[in-house]
């Protein structure tokens, strides 16, 4: 079994990921996050948020709706041009996207397994003979997904879920400007969903229809626009190596200026190796002042910006460091996940970084059919619960218990025994080396405090 697969297992077992409406045979590449991957989520999203908005000086948040005027889109240039490029198979009329003319040095793998998988019998010579014949030319596939507004369903009141978050800050640029003293440069900032109608989705979670985007759009000079890409390439590189992720699985990738999207002059994609191959993880773009000019052509508002000690008007430029929380959340389930040898035995155990770790402390009564250590654990875990996320656990042998929360990230392990009811002194487990120490009762709160602040394991007493 390999990793992708192992990890697939490994999330749904333990609660991370399960696939969406399962109960009723799933739906194509949808899944829904259970408790701990939820915390995951979550955890991963507000240190985003901590570091790159609550920590900054010169950078805003907003929180945008989902649904849009239609105009946005069409100044954007989502309704003409947001498409892929698609075929379909005419034996059985499924689709999937490609990337330049098919050829036989140019034939999708996933097009080589749908002909070798469904269509075998019917392959003559060779795979490519019968995609010639049988894969349809190439058309445009627009992604945005298209619903409507009010009872009636007509071209009047059609509207699209955003295919992206960065259009939003755009149209809320000259609400920015009015309501808050800025200078630039400076950024606004948004988390929130997207939705593009996929093709061939897939790959677990690296692809889906619906995902969440961790997006800033940073305006600036245009003069000044080289060094503020140097630098955010700099902080999403420090980002990566704050969530775990070993920079050896990453390296940046200049696109090239035929394959620039039209409203960039410059993009880099920091490229993480999936099991499944070298994929995007990240991008970083050059949007130049393309954005706000369509916008002020097409809503008639001045969406410029007045330096007001040179009392000089201009259009802001802007660098779009873009981060799919989704993704990330994957490449952390990849890096995290080992295997190792412990007196014979396999133990899985999930290295999070400790802040990112869904649960933060489990307490164990060393028996779990003891009244007086089930009392004090339940003692101690509702005291630690007021400040952290903390899980009682009483199923089963301590070894057991201890290899459960290895399993799911937990990075300290508090047992009661025997010994607490005399001395009030109690066991703390570390995940990653499995040491333990001996400390206080009382001690407890402040040791988790000191850890979640950095410290080493063995000097929390």
């Amino acid at each position: 079994m390999d990793l992708m697969d192992k990890v697939l297992s490994w999330a749904k077992r333990r609660g991370f990921v399960y696939p969406g409406s399962e109960i009723y045979g799933g739906l194509a590449n949808s899944w829904d996050f259970g408790p701990l991957g939820v915390e995951l989520k979550n955890n991963i999203r507000d240190e985003w948020w901590r570091m790159f908005v609550r920590q900054r000086q010169d950078m805003l948040g907003i929180d945008a709706a989902i649904i849009m005027n239609n105009k946005v889109w069409q100044a954007s240039g989502h309704v003409e041009g947001f498409n892929d490029p698609l075929v379909e198979c005419k034996k059985c009329h499924e689709r999937f996207r490609v990337e330049g003319e098919i050829s036989s040095k140019n034939l999708p793998e996933e097009i080589t397994e749908h002909i070798e998988n469904k269509h075998k019998k019917d392959v003559g010579k060779s795979v490519f003979e019968f995609a010639k014949e049988n894969i349809a030319d190439k058309k445009d596939f627009n992604m945005m997904f298209k619903t409507h507004l009010g009872p009636v369903a007509d071209e009047d009141n059609t509207v699209y879920l955003r295919p992206e978050t960065a259009q939003a800050m755009f149209v809320n640029f000259k609400n920015i400007l009015d309501t808050n003293r800025v200078r630039l440069p400076f950024g606004i900032a948004q988390i929130g969903k997207s939705f593009r109608n996929e093709i061939t989705p897939g790959n677990f979670i690296f692809r889906t229809r619906e995902f969440e985007q961790m997006e800033i759009e940073y305006f600036c000079r245009e003069t000044e626009w080289k060094d503020h890409f140097k630098y955010w390439l700099a902080e999403m590189h420090k980002w990566l190596e704050h969530c775990g992720v070993d920079k050896k699985h990453i390296q940046d990738y200049e696109t090239p200026k035929e394959e620039l999207a039209h409203y960039s002059k410059r993009t880099i994609d920091i490229e993480y190796d999936f099991p499944f191959g070298k994929k995007e993880l990240y991008g970083l773009a050059y949007r130049t002042d393309y954005d706000l000019r369509q916008h002020m052509e097409n809503s008639g508002e001045d969406l410029s910006y007045t330096d007001p000690q040179a009392n000089e008007k201009l259009i802001p430029h802007v660098i779009e460091p873009s981060f799919g929380l989704e993704r990330t959340l994957l490449a952390v389930l990849l890096e995290s996940y080992k295997e190792e040898e412990v007196e014979g035995n396999t133990r899985i155990v999930a290295k999070f970084p400790r802040w990112m770790a869904p649960i933060k402390a489990a307490v164990f009564p060393l028996l779990g059919n003891d009244e007086k250590l089930v009392e004090k654990a339940k003692k101690i875990s509702e005291e630690l619960g007021a400040h952290y996320l903390v899980r009682y656990d009483d199923g089963g042998a301590i070894g057991r218990r201890y290899r459960r929360h290895d399993e799911i990230g937990t990075p300290l392990c508090i047992t009661i025994d025997h010994d607490t009811l005399s001395d009030d002194t109690v066991t703390v487990r570390d995940r990653d080396s499995m040491g333990q120490i001996r400390i206080g009762a009382g001690e407890v709160k402040e040791a988790l405090d000191k850890y979640y602040q950095g410290a080493d394991f063995p000097s929390l007493s």
